[in-house]
């Protein structure tokens, strides 16, 4: 289940506190609720107080964060402070194309599946713009992906303590007063620097985000001025330009990709489309949706797939693509009766599709157009492809943090690999002199899995991040979530009589 794309703000990441540490501040707390449960509108809290560190500094305000900023808002004993270099919150405006969705239920917001009751909800951000009945009679279970940035932009504007505009520069461990030194620039309106400033906080949490992938032999090509190829994160914003193009290319076969395709598709003249659609997978796969099938995205799939063996996890990985990088029935219903229509008074659309290939290299040729070099493995072929412009659905990797985490570096534990090592409670692994705790979101799919970049677990990840830091069932959390048993799960015999004889059903592994 895929939430295409989801990118945090900041692309940062942390460590945590060892094996056997406490993962605490010390603070027991209960979730109360306001007295009035329409959300104040946000007043900052002073993030330099020089005697007090906070208990919690989250840096990056992308969903995750937000997500949990949200929840740990009613813990009235805990200080947070959130920080962003951007001006304010957006969620991919480059993909908020029109009649987008979610590839998640509308449930899947900023707190519900931990807290229904929140005054943060989706359903009171509908009540608080009137718009519950039109919603009601919408009957959408999957709402427009510009509604949900609308809606976590009407929880950053009204929510406490997020400060937009402060670049966090560096991060440390001072050892003297048990914190995290956070050093940051605030940014004025044009985004230069105006003012730098330090907090500590005892706990970090780390929103850490994404950046646009570009491979390899399309980047020297990349945001040159004559011929556009650009990453699909930039596609709204360059759209107008794309389609005065005779010729256009799409790369990628997710969620973006086709939704890029669809979009330029309805935009073409009908016999005149000029369309190129390429991916490397054998075809253009759906997405894995069955209802059992989703249930990869549950806490128990989590839990299960972090105690695997390292090994075990990194070879089933690569396996699960189908499960989030696939494309939406609708999506691919949607192009299939497009290209259709198209047919229905004689021939057949301009718009090529063709799976199982890669790009090996690419060039410009003169001045306005880019040539692709493309290999096709199981044809044992090659082709040229010729082009006006490209649009690279390529996908996003994490951000690089060595600049940023440089002073941690000497704390983390690494894995063979050398990715950082992070617990079940979302933790990264430090040395044991490290006393404070420092949590990541949207950077633990080599010890979580597949549902890492999924929007349908921030609130549990939130209130899994908030229990650990409060040593405290603040969220009670379902001890089940899935109707699939994920492994076997052999219990010990209880006394003598319980050892099962040779021949028994009870033998597991004979």
């Amino acid at each position: 289940m895929s939430t295409t794309p989801h990118p945090e703000a900041i692309t940062l990441q942390l460590p945590s506190p060892g094996p056997g540490r406490p993962a605490h501040t010390g603070l027991r707390t209960a979730v109360t609720r306001p007295p009035d449960p329409a959300p104040e509108p946000a007043t900052l809290r002073q993030p330099d107080d020089p005697d007090t560190p906070l208990d919690l500094a989250g840096i990056g305000i992308g969903p995750f964060n937000l997500s949990l900023a949200a929840l740990a808002q009613p813990l009235t004993h805990l200080r947070t402070a959130f920080y962003d270099q951007r001006p304010a919150f957006r969620w991919h405006p480059g993909l908020l194309i029109e009649d987008a969705t979610l590839q998640v239920p509308f449930l899947a917001d900023l707190v519900t599946l931990a807290d229904p009751a929140s005054p943060w909800s989706f359903l009171n951000y509908l009540k608080h713009r009137d718009r519950l009945f039109p919603f009601y009679f919408a009957e959408r279970f999957h709402i427009h992906r510009a509604e949900y940035d609308a809606y976590c932009r009407w929880v950053s504007e009204n929510l406490p303590g997020l400060h937009f505009r402060h670049q966090v520069d560096a991060v440390r461990w001072n050892s003297d007063r048990a914190s995290f030194e956070v050093d940051y620039t605030q940014l004025g309106d044009d985004g230069e620097a105006e003012a730098l400033g330090r907090t500590h906080a005892r706990n970090l949490a780390l929103g850490i985000g994404t950046v646009p992938h570009v491979p390899d032999p399309l980047k020297p090509l990349v945001d040159a001025p004559a011929v556009p190829v650009l990453h699909a994160a930039d596609y709204l914003a360059h759209r107008e330009r794309l389609l005065t193009a005779d010729h256009i290319t799409v790369v990628g076969a997710g969620q973006s990709g086709a939704e890029v395709f669809l979009d330029l598709l309805r935009s073409r003249p009908t016999g005149r489309e000029g369309l190129h659609w390429l991916a490397r997978t054998a075809a253009f796969a759906p997405m894995e949706y069955s209802k059992l099938g989703l249930e990869h995205f549950t806490p128990d799939y989590t839990r299960y797939f972090h105690a695997l063996p390292e090994p075990v996890r990194d070879q089933l990985l690569p396996g699960q693509w189908q499960l989030h990088k696939g494309i939406d029935h609708a999506t691919l219903a949607a192009i299939h009766d497009e290209l259709y229509r198209r047919t229905l008074h004689g021939g057949w659309p301009d718009a090529t599709l063709t799976p199982g290939v890669t790009v090996r290299t690419a060039g410009r040729v003169g001045t306005t157009k880019v040539e692709l070099h493309l290999d096709h493995p199981h044809q044992g072929a090659r082709s040229r492809l010729t082009t006006d412009a490209v649009v690279l659905a390529t996908g996003y990797r994490e951000g690089r943090t060595d600049t940023l985490l440089a002073a941690l570096d000497p704390y983390m534990r690494r894995d063979a690999a050398g990715r950082p090592r992070i617990d079940a409670d979302q933790r990264l692994l430090l040395d044991p002199c490290v006393t404070g705790s420092v949590y990541v979101q949207n950077a633990e799919h080599h010890t979580h899995g597949v549902g890492t970049p999924d929007l349908g677990l921030s609130a549990w990840r939130s209130a899994t991040i908030l229990n650990s830091l409060t040593d405290s069932t603040t969220y009670p959390l379902p001890a089940r979530t899935a109707f699939t048993t994920f492994g076997l799960r052999p219990s010990p015999p209880r006394n003598l009589t319980d050892i099962p004889r040779p021949n028994s059903t009870l033998i597991e592994n004979p």
